[in-house]
């Protein structure tokens, strides 16, 4: 029998992926948990595992084209199931319609199959198609993975073709002669001058930029953003980070500011539960979480991604700052696993290591807030009532206003702010 593998959900809320490289090609024999593909997701890049043992009858995609999950990758001929052990294996199948694959080099829910998960030598189904009837355009298409595979590459729509086959069934000829009909109404489109073409580049968007998009959008959408301006004198934070600095690069480790505010957040959300909260609409509730995830925006080549540390508030400076620089290091590389994607209960995002001293940073949805921290700079300050230079790091803390009100965000900042201007508060606390 052959069996169809579908592009598997390998991540939470999956739409698509983007084919990097074909490990197999037709005729290779494979073993269960072999690597089929590589693929590139919004948030890690990570090899398909073959879920079946057998001989590779084909593949679908080229390097550089999208899959969305559900549609076709491979046919696996699978030798010695037949009959009534081909429909068994269907059933079975179906009746598991996903399982864990996490020795197999993929982290995730892989979907093994649905109903059609098998291709029999023969014809499927024997009512002849009724050609007066419109097809319904909301029902996914009948059809092999060649049909959709043709369909795809002539930019056609499956689910508007109709179906001339046995059962109702999209055929080759279909998809051609619907194509042939779009190309005679389709107007002429108007030749572009080459003299345009130098004033534009166009470049097809990566997953990441894709997943950017659509977050940004939900999270607009469906939270009420608001955002607090203040500033903290760092002087203290500057002297003990120098103090440690050169200590900790003898072990390897790059001592930023980073893990200080990452402390200094989990701290304070331990005594404002409101902030490391999330709201359930749906089900009229809200959710208080007793750890402390806080998950850092890392600027990528590719793109936005935002890694999390688990467990902030039981970990030290020292191991802070070597996971920052372990968890950031694959996230430029590309090779974090979708383990450092998840559970995040707040967000960091420092853009003041690049430049700029505020921003109004858009939530990670649906958690409860997001502190932007600037670039320290130098500037007169009053203490003890007199003007003096002072170093000051700006801190910009959005919010989702459903959630948190204005006293109790204000009181937030007030405690981060308390514990960045003296850093020995951290380790009394």
């Amino acid at each position: 029998m052959r069996y169809i593998f579908n592009f598997p959900d390998i991540g939470e809320g999956l739409d698509e992926g983007t084919i990097l490289e074909w490990y197999v090609k037709k005729g290779q024999t494979v073993k269960v948990g072999d690597a089929l593909v590589k693929m590139e997701t919004d948030k890690v890049v990570a090899d398909i595992p073959s879920p079946r043992e057998g001989v590779i009858v084909a593949v679908y995609g080229k390097v550089g084209e999208t899959i969305h999950v559900g549609n076709a990758l491979a046919e696996i001929e699978i030798e010695g199931v037949h009959g009534d052990a081909a429909q068994e294996l269907v059933k079975e199948a179906a009746a598991t319609e996903a399982v864990k694959e996490e020795g197999a080099g993929v982290v995730g829910t892989l979907e093994i199959a649905g109903n059609n998960a098998f291709m029999p030598a023969s014809d499927e189904g024997t009512i002849e198609n009724d050609k007066t009837q419109v097809p319904d355009h909301n029902v996914k298409a009948l059809a092999t993975p060649v049909s959709r595979a043709i369909a795809k590459e002539l930019g056609v729509d499956i689910n508007q073709v109709s179906g001339t086959g046995p059962g109702g069934r999209v055929m080759k000829d279909d998809i051609i002669k619907f194509k042939q009909q779009l190309s005679y109404s389709a107007p002429l489109a108007t030749a572009k001058s080459s003299d345009d073409s130098d004033l534009i580049e166009v470049e097809k968007l990566t997953q990441i930029r894709k997943t950017i998009a659509k977050n940004m959008i939900q999270s607009k959408h469906n939270a009420a953003h608001m955002t607090v301006f203040d500033d903290v004198d760092v002087a203290e934070l500057i002297r003990l980070r120098n103090k440690f600095k050169e200590r900790y690069v003898s072990e390897g480790i790059k001592l930023s500011y980073l893990p200080f505010i990452l402390k200094a957040t989990a701290i304070a959300l331990k005594k404002h539960k409101m902030l490391n909260s999330e709201m359930d609409m749906e089900n009229g509730t809200m959710i208080y979480k007793k750890y402390y995830n806080i998950g850092i925006a890392v600027d990528t080549e590719d793109g936005l991604l935002v890694p999390v540390i688990k467990n902030v508030d039981k970990k030290s400076i020292k191991e802070l700052a070597k996971e920052i620089a372990e968890i950031s290091e694959k996230a430029r590389t590309r090779s974090i696993k979708l383990e450092d994607m998840k559970d995040g209960t707040f967000t960091v995002t420092s853009f003041g290591s690049i430049g700029g001293k505020y921003a109004v940073p858009v939530i990670n949805y649906p958690q409860a807030g997001i502190l932007g921290i600037g670039r320290i700079y130098e500037t007169p300050v009053v203490k003890n009532g007199q003007v003096a230079v002072g170093s000051v790091l700006p801190l910009s803390l959005s919010v989702d206003h459903r959630i948190v009100d204005g006293g109790e965000v204000s009181r937030f900042l007030n405690d981060i702010i308390a514990y960045l201007s003296e850093p020995v508060m951290m380790v009394m606390e």
